[in-house]
């Protein structure tokens, strides 16, 4: 049932594309914002508190769904997996704006391919600024956006969708990176306790030799806002941070074999491992853009990200120079500059990828009912 859900989902998707601004994300954001207003104080194990009642709440509700639904009647259930599979993944979640600027670039109007660029980019990073952007930039930064939007809305669920039960799979792991987006920059109304300014009288100055005590004594809060600031995310999203990180471990790597199998192998391959020698620093979205550019033959990490591979450090800061030959990491793959045809050679990386997804849980589900 789960294979016949899938084709299913893909097909009204294609049919009737599922805007972001929909009822189910308008909710989603309510009910995440609602739960982190009453339950943020400023301390990491308030966001564990929050993000455990936000999923928590939506798994055991699909599972209550599907086994009341299978009480009914059996069919019920292939209805339910095919909405959450229409609501939890797709191509035509991230795909729409991609396919503006490839057309804007295939009528020579790279003025509208920026501005549909900072459009798509502006849902995630309201700052984004595309108007000043070369069309070999543009194309980089709309060709990585395809490759994560690709793994987040297509490989990352259709992966927990074949490994756990029911749908409980791709709720699970769009509900911890829906909240790890919503949460990672605050943005709602904390409960988190002012600290209190009172005008005491004045005390004689302490003595010289007296050291003050460790900042984590005087109010754990500023630690744990340091912790969370080493990460780039506030003191709530910290914990959901993490957890999406963890549960996208395998996926991701899994995302980036099938790159590497649908494209250049061996270059994939390279900069994968290249990509993995590296600490610290988002690991997943490293692995996947390096994989995408190697199966691809283009250069499609951003400056910081090059320099981060080069180095071997995760703490490097990017250059204006053009990328060095064989670098303090021993890594010496360049790539070619992305231009229009790069981003089709992307789109048909994305769907031979999705295609080996696909037949492989094809197999995996001829192989259960021949088990039976």
């Amino acid at each position: 049932m789960g294979f016949i859900a899938l084709i299913l989902s893909l097909l009204i998707e294609q049919v009737r594309p599922l805007s972001r601004d929909n009822p189910v994300h308008r909710g989603g954001a309510f009910i995440a914002d609602s739960i982190a207003a009453s339950t943020d104080a400023g301390r990491l194990r308030h966001g564990a508190l929050g993000w455990g009642i936000a999923v928590g709440t939506a798994v055991v509700g699909v599972v209550v769904a599907q086994w009341l639904l299978a009480w009914i009647h059996p069919a019920l259930v292939l209805v339910l997996h095919v909405a959450v599979l229409y609501f939890t993944l797709g191509f035509r979640q991230f795909s729409h704006a991609f396919t503006e600027i490839q057309l804007a670039l295939a009528a020579n109007d790279p003025q509208g391919a920026r501005q549909s660029l900072q459009r798509w980019m502006r849902l995630r990073d309201p700052s984004f600024d595309a108007s000043d952007l070369s069309v070999a930039e543009l194309c980089r930064v709309a060709i990585a956006q395809a490759l994560i939007g690709a793994h987040r809305y297509v490989f990352g669920p259709l992966f927990w969708y074949m490994l756990l039960p029911g749908v409980i799979g791709p709720v699970l792991y769009r509900s911890a990176q829906f909240l790890s987006e919503r949460w990672a920059a605050g943005g709602h109304a904390p409960i988190r306790p002012k600290a209190s300014v009172t005008t005491a009288p004045a005390e004689p100055p302490a003595p010289a030799d007296v050291n003050p005590p460790p900042l984590a004594q005087v109010d754990p809060r500023a630690a744990e806002a340091q912790t969370a600031a080493a990460e780039g995310v506030e003191p709530y999203g910290w914990f959901a941070a993490r957890a999406y990180r963890l549960l996208d471990w395998l996926p991701a790597r899994l995302a980036a074999a099938g790159f590497s199998v649908v494209g250049n192998f061996e270059d994939a391959i390279y900069c994968w491992r290249a990509a993995a020698t590296v600490k610290g620093g988002d690991e997943q979205r490293r692995i996947l853009l390096m994989a995408g550019g190697g199966a691809l033959g283009i250069r499609v990490a951003d400056p910081k990200l090059d320099a981060e591979v080069r180095s071997g450090d995760a703490a490097a800061q990017e250059t204006d120079q053009d990328p060095p030959g064989p670098a303090a990491s021993g890594f010496d793959w360049n790539g070619v500059e992305p231009d229009a045809s790069g981003l089709r050679s992307a789109v048909g990386l994305v769907w031979r990828s999705v295609v080996l997804w696909i037949l492989l849980f094809a197999m995996l589900t001829i192989a259960n009912w021949l088990g039976r």
